[in-house]
């Protein structure tokens, strides 16, 4: 076997080839100046160049490249790092069943993300998107708005982000249930989801794209929410049914909702989601904070070090399940 696709071979005594799939602005790696032989590929170059690098950073969030791109059984990286939480859209099925290494961006967002959603559910609370719109139009129309203590939430997944959120939210007196993929203490089950997005006034979706949960927020879990109940997604797009959702909204199943993530992303100007009543739509930006690629860079750099002295890497995703287990 070369003893490039082996993650577990010794190191190879050539310098190493770490392979850049990115843009402007490229990654900080400055602290690797002289012990890596640092390469940039697109979309375009990066299947001819993938079989001559040791290590791949998938810097360009949004590209989909890797999946068509990945060598199969020829030679190709030791360990695949991805500059984000989610990893559904680099892990195909050869990169899968192969033997990298794939690690991801876990901790860098939790805090940030978490930090937006408590925004999201005041905002809500409070009215604020309908007194910014009135305002635009000078219009002076007291109202009274929603108190956020005492109300009730279901963050749906379990891992770091969702914890986050669930931490955030109980500091604003929410009574908040965490629902993961196996219960254990502080954590329910799949099984009691529905009854407990029967239940709340906030429905958080921070869960991983797996074959499990794509479209698992469907027409049938938007009818069984309370009308009064609002919906957010943080997670990953296709967790969602769009077209559900707009008709739980245009129908007044539920009061609100807040999408930061898409099943095709950007959203293109003449998506119907744009004109959605009660929906709040970013641009997948929830955590994304002042200085959080410089976070991303140094994050890389740690685990490249540890990787060069072959020392174990965190943020190891089971890429069987499509995330880093223990959560």
């Amino acid at each position: 076997m070369n003893a490039r696709t082996s993650p577990g071979a010794s190191r190879p005594s050539a310098p190493v080839t770490l392979l850049v799939l990115g843009s402007d602005p490229l990654p900080r790696l400055g602290r690797l100046t002289g012990r890596a032989r640092i390469e940039y590929a697109d979309d375009t170059t990066l299947a001819e160049r993938l079989p001559h690098s040791d290590v791949l950073l998938v810097w360009d969030l949004g590209s989909r490249a890797l999946r068509r791109a990945w060598p199969g059984e020829g030679p190709r990286p030791r360990w695949v790092h991805a500059a984000s939480a989610g990893v559904d859209h680099l892990l195909g099925p050869e990169l899968a069943a192969s033997d990298t290494v794939v690690t991801n961006a876990r901790g860098v967002f939790d805090r940030p993300i978490a930090e937006y959603v408590a925004a999201l559910v005041l905002g809500m609370a409070k009215d604020l998107p309908r007194t910014l719109d009135l305002q635009r139009r000078h219009e002076w129309r007291h109202r009274e708005s929603q108190r956020v203590a005492g109300t009730r939430a279901c963050v749906v997944g379990s891992g770091p982000i969702g914890r986050a959120i669930v931490r955030t939210l109980k500091a604003l007196d929410v009574t908040t249930a965490l629902v993961g993929r196996v219960p254990r203490t502080g954590v329910h089950g799949p099984l009691e989801l529905d009854r407990l997005m029967a239940r709340a006034d906030w429905v958080v979706s921070a869960a991983p794209l797996t074959e499990e949960t794509r479209g698992m927020f469907d027409a049938r879990r938007f009818g069984m929410m309370q009308p009064s109940a609002r919906f957010v997604n943080v997670g990953r797009g296709p967790l969602v049914v769009e077209e559900a959702l707009a008709e739980a909204l245009s129908k007044r199943w539920i009061a609100g909702a807040a999408l930061d993530v898409f099943q095709h992303e950007p959203l293109g100007p003449d998506s119907p989601l744009w004109d959605v009543p009660g929906l709040i739509v970013s641009p997948h930006m929830s955590g994304d904070t002042v200085g959080w690629q410089d976070e991303l860079s140094a994050q890389f750099v740690e685990l490249y070090e540890r990787w060069a002295t072959g020392r174990a890497l965190s943020n190891v995703v089971d890429k069987k399940r499509g995330y880093v287990p223990g959560h």
